[in-house]
């Protein structure tokens, strides 16, 4: 599945989505910056709570294909001019990450 059609399940929002096309394999969930670098894979949707700029950082050193905001987490106006100009798909949910994991597999 890729970034549009899994933004278009009317769970998700859509904060950013520089590269719809994006493939989505798997899913990582995890909050710990340091740990998701060293687990997430590529291409993996990586659910968070997490909101702040080091987010992008991390999604792109993973390359990840979304980060996927739990909870009703949002970013800053600034953190999403940031996410476009990096590449970084953005998707919110007012889901928890564990009901947010369930309607992904």
């Amino acid at each position: 599945m890729t970034v549009k059609e899994l933004s278009e399940r009317q769970e998700f929002s859509v904060i950013a989505m520089p590269e719809p096309e994006r493939e989505v394999h798997g899913v990582y969930i995890g909050d710990l910056l340091s740990w998701v670098m060293g687990k997430a894979s590529p291409d993996n949707a990586w659910i968070t709570i997490m909101s702040n700029i080091n987010v992008l950082a991390v999604a792109s050193l993973c390359d990840v294909s979304t980060v996927i905001l739990c909870e009703g987490v949002t970013l800053t106006d600034e953190i999403v001019s940031s996410a476009k100009e990096k590449g970084v798909n953005v998707l919110m949910t007012e889901l928890s990450a564990y009901e947010t994991a369930v309607l992904l597999s």
